[in-house]
């Protein structure tokens, strides 16, 4: 049988997964790929570092040009992360001639058009579905899978960090700042969580999945995105009292307006397959007009979840499925017209949560009322409990669910109502999903 010689750049949690099912499972991947794949070099920084994998004398090294000036080597996994240096390592390799894997949103997200062009000019490929979702082969089934449709909607929870943490915050009633600690001590959450809790990690994944999807052209910074940091653990209660869980949801659909994309805490109703995903775990609605609704459920994230769709994209570059795909998806390409609009965020419509901290007295409900009615915005539901008896601040949350109103509206009448001497600091506005 034929041999395929790989390297892996990067031996972190990822790296140590990739050539773990590499090694240990060399039988089984030689017959679905039609070719023996031999891991030849594995390049990282530091080599003494403590592993959980023994490789083969000779493999690990700390030198690219080992990669580079093999011109035996067919694919190269990039697992470094980040932007640079792993911008310019995928260059260098696509010009020694490798085929790249990797694992890496941001740098997709980022610099795709400069390294889709580069690789395509260069007669490489450039495989990339653990990039998004982790072990989920959404990625596969956008672009193969679901070829024959016109995909009209994506609604998915692509941060397991941030799922984790709002499923500890609705299930044990735990606050915040304890759920971010929970993921942290548990390896789910970096010392630095910003990205995963700010929605920058899930807006990156949503600008992929656009473009593969809708043909989109977006920066991912330009996607409207809110963090899971405005979610107090009272608005988990009263979401339930309202038939609801809050999760943090990145939306892509296609409308005659355009395409609405944005990334936000949502109020999702409950016993639907999104309200029901815990944990660290993600999930992808996809609905085409032929297919209808599909959906998808994994780990988006771990050492062998990801690793398995590494090795996947590894599989599919050595047998020549990659060349033919990457050749017909033509992906971030400079050339001719965004194939779909970008509609104006402030023009969607949606039902929204709203929460206010508001003096305990007569007539606070008149003023926001007034205020939203002025912006033509219906009230569809409205919770208010009594001040608990030792509560001496005289605030109580008041709780407002409208009906259908445009983004920007609602935004505009939420300025407008925090000015009042009545409402308190904090106000809450979150999406709502039926």
């Amino acid at each position: 049988m034929e041999t395929a010689k790989v390297a892996i750049i990067g031996f972190g949690t990822i790296g140590s997964g990739v050539a773990r099912l590499l090694l240990e499972h060399r039988d089984r991947i030689a017959r679905r790929a039609g070719k023996k794949i031999e891991l030849v070099h594995v390049v990282d920084k530091d080599l003494k570092r403590s592993r959980n994998i023994a490789l083969p004398p000779g493999v690990l090294t700390s030198e690219l040009s080992d990669v580079t000036n093999d011109p035996e080597i067919v694919a190269a996994v990039e697992l470094v992360g980040g932007l640079e240096p792993a911008r310019s390592i995928v260059l260098e390799l696509l010009e020694s001639g490798k085929n790249i894997v990797t694992a890496n949103k941001a740098l997709l997200a980022e610099h795709g058009p400069e390294l889709f062009d580069r690789a395509r000019q260069l007669g490489r490929t450039i495989a990339f579905e653990a990039a998004v979702a982790g072990g989920i082969p959404i990625i596969a089934s956008i672009g193969e899978c679901l070829i024959a449709n016109q995909i009209e909607s994506i609604h998915a929870i692509l941060n397991g960090t941030s799922n984790f943490i709002l499923s500890q915050m609705e299930e044990n009633n735990t606050d915040y700042a304890s759920a971010v600690a929970e993921a942290q001590q548990r390896g789910y959450a970096e010392a630095n969580p910003a990205m995963d809790v700010n929605g920058s990690d899930a807006a990156q994944k949503l600008a992929i999945l656009a473009h593969l999807a809708f043909g989109a052209r977006v920066n991912w910074r330009n996607i409207p995105r809110t963090g899971i940091d405005i979610v107090d653990v009272a608005d988990m209660r009263f979401a339930k009292e309202l038939g609801y869980s809050i999760k943090l949801l990145a939306v892509a659909e296609l409308v005659p307006e355009g395409l609405e994309l944005h990334v936000s805490p949502t109020l999702i109703r409950q016993g639907t397959t999104l309200a029901e995903v815990r944990g660290a775990y993600n999930a992808v609605r996809v609905v085409g007009d032929a297919v209808g609704r599909v959906f998808y459920h994994g780990l988006g994230a771990g050492q062998m979840p990801t690793a398995s769709a590494v090795v996947a994209d590894l599989v599919n570059t050595v047998a020549g499925r990659t060349a033919i795909t990457f050749e017909r998806l033509n992906l971030w390409s400079t050339e001719g017209e965004p194939r779909v609009r970008l509609r104006d965020a402030a023009r969607v419509p949606g039902r929204f949560y709203l929460r206010f901290n508001v003096d305990d007295r007569p007539g606070v409900m008149a003023e926001i009322a007034s205020i939203l009615g002025a912006h033509n915005i219906s009230i569809a539901s409205v919770i208010q409990h009594e001040a608990e008896e030792d509560d001496a601040s005289n605030t109580v949350p008041l709780i407002i669910m409208t009906h259908m109103s445009p983004e920007g509206a609602v935004a505009d009448a939420l300025k407008t109502i925090g000015q009042l001497a009545c409402v308190h600091p904090g106000s809450v506005r979150m999406r709502v999903r039926d």
